[in-house]
């Protein structure tokens, strides 16, 4: 009874060894395919993080078509003191700038809302 006990212990711990090898392995084939994605298109998480906050602003106000826009995040509040369009800022908003179109749109993801919206004034054009 005693090496049919022991046999089954390495059984299960041979099962259970095995069994964190698939995971390690699947998880490890997974991340290198997500590391060859992004190695193809460097843009892509940029991309959807764009698109993706596109589509929540637009629900809210309409948005200049045909052009993608730059997006920017407000990490720092200091440098914008004294700008008329971030008086309203927090920490976290979003800034959608859509250059054709001459646009800046101030976004608080937080509350769901426009905080502000500009025309942008680019160069001597």
């Amino acid at each position: 009874m005693n090496e049919t006990n022991e046999t089954s212990k390495e059984d299960k711990v041979m099962k259970i060894v095995v069994g964190l090898l698939v995971i390690a392995t699947v998880a490890a084939l997974f991340f290198y395919s997500q590391t060859r994605s992004l190695q193809q298109n460097p843009n892509k998480v940029n991309e959807e993080k764009i698109a993706a906050l596109v589509n929540k602003v637009e629900k809210i106000i309409a948005l200049p078509k045909g052009e993608s826009p730059a997006m920017a995040t407000v990490t720092d509040l200091a440098p914008l003191a004294g700008n008329p369009f971030f008086a309203r800022a927090k920490i976290g908003d979003e800034v959608l700038l859509y250059t054709a179109a001459k646009k800046a749109f101030l976004y608080d993801p937080k509350a769901n809302i426009i905080l502000e919206v500009a025309s942008l004034n680019i160069g001597n054009k």
